[in-house]
């Protein structure tokens, strides 16, 4: 799906901040296509996503729209 602009609890702006989180954890991956916890709670606290709220609506988005496409 379409990540949110705002975090549904708080209100916060995340839209802007999910494209540079899933950058940085693209290049972070091992082999197997894992990334460390460690990595994780450190991108999102260099990109200034303190809540948990925020946290949440960033480590819960799933990536659908690739997968609906073609059937638009």
């Amino acid at each position: 799906m379409i990540i949110p602009v705002r975090c549904f609890s708080c209100g916060k702006v995340i839209a802007s901040d999910y494209r540079k989180f899933v950058a940085k954890i693209g290049e972070s991956k091992t082999a197997d296509g894992k990334v460390d916890q460690k990595i994780v709670e450190k991108t999102l606290d260099e990109l200034g996503i303190k809540r948990y709220c925020c946290r949440r609506m960033i480590l819960s988005q799933a990536d659908l729209i690739d997968e609906i496409i073609p059937f638009s």
